[in-house]
């Protein structure tokens, strides 16, 4: 999965590939060391961290300004649909484009409500709306002062992330793709192959 990502921020004209891993995956530690040799864009942090919103925060030092996309490894979704998000991100004049999914197979969905303009109106848990996010973030670097603060007063998890970057006021919209899944359990691996190769 973690080489999936990678060839797809490669054709996507990725400036740089910033890349986390903990301390107990010494196996793909070993590995991304490999293609680091062979590509000078890649970097990577070995921390173990509570939660995807502190491996952000780990990563932020290395992303620098302007703009970026954060995803974790595990999340699968067509890459001609990602080649055109990323596009339209990249002439977006707002402060961020969240990747969002109408198809919903996941335990603790994180539930996006909008505008008719699709401009992100919140986060829920439990307020069902037709939207769920995709566990795939364009942000540019306002978002780096939510994040400042967020770890500041002890929050964790990106859903909180997410929320906090709305209280703050910043410019968010959705950006629908038609399926993004993520690999939690051994059976997802199925799905995933099955979605993928359709």
């Amino acid at each position: 999965m973690i080489d999936r990502l990678i060839r797809i921020f490669r054709e996507n004209d990725a400036e740089e590939i910033v890349i986390i891993t903990n301390n107990l995956t010494p196996l793909t530690q070993n590995h991304l060391r490999e293609l680091q040799m062979s590509d000078s864009r890649i970097k990577m942090v070995v921390k173990t961290t509570p939660s995807s919103m502190h491996s952000f925060y780990e990563l932020r030092p290395m992303l620098g300004a302007g703009k970026f996309c954060l995803t974790t490894v595990d999340t699968i979704f067509r890459e001609d649909e990602f080649k055109q998000y990323i596009a339209q991100f990249k002439k977006y004049e707002g402060d961020g484009l969240m990747a969002v999914t109408d198809y919903i197979d996941d335990e603790k969905p994180l539930y996006i409500s909008t505008d008719e303009d699709m401009n992100i109106t919140g986060f829920h848990d439990d307020l069902k709306c037709k939207y769920i996010s995709g566990g795939i973030y364009c942000l540019n670097e306002k978002a780096f002062n939510t994040l400042d603060y967020c770890i500041s007063t002890g929050m964790s998890r990106m859903r909180n992330f997410q929320r906090q970057l709305i209280t703050d006021g910043l410019a968010i919209k959705a950006y629908p793709l038609s399926k993004i899944l993520d690999v939690d359990h051994a059976g997802d691996i199925v799905k995933a192959e099955e979605f993928l190769a359709s």
